[in-house]
């Protein structure tokens, strides 16, 4: 299965700055394992924001659940999730 996912990163205002440098490398490695493993096929910046859109795929819902709770960052993101169908003319 196909999905949309469209996340936004709002990490607490007093974090100390190492623990934030800390948090992006481990997501990057995290997301390169990702990649590596199949199931983040894409990702896209927000311009402006904090925000990204990714193209993911899972055999389930549950275990796209895993994959996305399993970035270091995820205590701290505003996660939506659209599962995708191919369109007709695709098939």
């Amino acid at each position: 299965m196909e999905f949309l996912v469209r996340f936004e990163t709002t990490l607490p205002p007093g974090m100390d700055s190492e623990e934030v440098g800390r948090l992006k490398t481990n997501e990057r490695k995290r997301a390169t394992e990702l990649r590596q493993e199949g199931k983040l096929v894409r990702l896209w910046r927000v311009p402006g924001r904090r925000a990204v859109v990714g193209l993911w795929k899972a055999a389930s819902t549950t275990e796209l659940h895993e994959a996305i709770a399993s970035l270091p960052q995820f205590p701290w993101m505003d996660v939506t999730v659209e599962p995708l169908a191919l369109h007709p003319q695709e098939l």
